[in-house]
């Protein structure tokens, strides 16, 4: 069993006394854990009668990123963002792109940090420029939660912004505690039906869309969907997909990302033209679209919704403002283009 250095007591569970169970209720598979048991995430376990988090403050990866990374491109454009991550998942994604530290990690080299380190990094280590905050991301966050809600208080006290880059599975009351907090998030959308979340993730969609819904009244939201061949991308899909996130706010920008063989996951990698495709119709209700992992393509760079000149040239992670002005809207047509926070170039 993987247990770090710092492991302490969990949130959000209870005690079954009857049954000798706890109950996790961090995300909606609610494991019940017997002792010396861990839960689905592999990181969440029984210690006599109490949950402990055994990943806290264990950091397998850290790095200054682009923000543009996340994916997040309406989120201070052209900025960096002190980025880490530890090991575990709730989900187990037969596609996962990050399978080493999400699925099996047993072996992986972890670094014992406090929030207090991260603070100490974020105001020291980090050069000015590129102090916008932390994201937690890599693996899913969620999953790290007691560690992600303690620094984000501590960097949100100090005036530093918080990004969650997650799967979205998670449930209402720990979302709600952390949510004041949460600054951006970018959310995976991993299919638009039950049996896909069923079959190849080993979760549900409904507490994926009810977190969406809860984020973006409270903090900006983007959200990504991978698009496998055959398996979530016919147009019905799409549309469904569209419909919903068009019913929340039309100006939510939506990633479809390009897959490739990864993890246990080996058909071959998306045709350009279903991502080309998904676009065409996300765009009829949708005001800002992106494709990702598309080399060669200019679908990742900004254009006005209504007059479609352009906005944000993106090569790479690289940006430059082509067409906004400094109350964020189109120097052509004057239209108001949904980012928050400055544009760095």
């Amino acid at each position: 069993m993987f247990r770090g250095k710092l492991a302490k007591e969990a949130m959000f569970y209870a005690l079954d006394s009857v049954k000798d169970l706890v109950l996790c209720r961090l995300c909606p598979h609610y494991c019940r854990i017997k002792g010396g048991e861990i839960g689905k995430c592999r990181v969440r376990g029984r210690q006599g009668k109490e949950l402990i988090s055994l990943n806290y403050g264990e950091c397998a990866s850290y790095c200054l990123d682009p923000i543009e990374k996340k994916p997040l491109y309406h989120f201070y454009p052209g900025s960096h963002i002190f980025s880490l991550g530890s090991v575990g998942c709730n989900f187990s994604c037969e596609f996962c792109q990050n399978w080493n530290i999400a699925q099996q990690f047993e072996s992986v080299n972890t670094t014992s940090i406090t929030p207090e380190n991260v603070l100490e990094i974020m105001e020291k280590r980090v050069p000015e420029e590129h102090r916008l905050g932390a994201a937690y991301t890599y693996n899913e966050p969620t999953v790290w939660y007691e560690f992600v809600y303690d620094t984000s208080r501590l960097l949100h006290a100090k005036g530093f912004k918080n990004v969650l880059v997650t799967n979205g599975f998670i449930n209402a009351e720990p979302l709600e505690k952390i949510l004041p907090y949460i600054d951006a998030m970018n959310i995976d959308v991993k299919s638009f039906t039950r049996k896909f979340y069923q079959k190849y993730c080993d979760g549900s969609l409904k507490p994926v869309m009810r977190t969406v819904e809860m984020a973006a009244s409270q903090c900006h939201v983007e959200l990504t969907t991978l698009i496998i061949p055959d398996l979530n991308d016919s147009p019905q899909e799409i549309e469904g997909l569209v419909d919903w996130i068009a019913g929340i706010n039309r100006e939510i920008p939506l990633h479809l990302s390009r897959y490739f063989p990864s993890y246990r996951m080996t058909k071959e990698a998306t045709p350009e033209k279903i991502l080309e495709k998904a676009r065409e119709i996300a765009l009829q209700k949708l005001r800002y679209v992106y494709t990702g992992n598309l080399f060669g393509s200019d679908y990742a760079s900004t254009y006005c919704p209504e007059c479609n000149d352009l906005l944000i040239k993106r090569t790479g992670f690289a940006i430059s403002n082509e067409g906004i002005d400094d109350k964020f809207g189109c120097r052509r047509c004057g239209e108001k283009i949904a980012i928050k926070g400055k544009i760095i170039e």
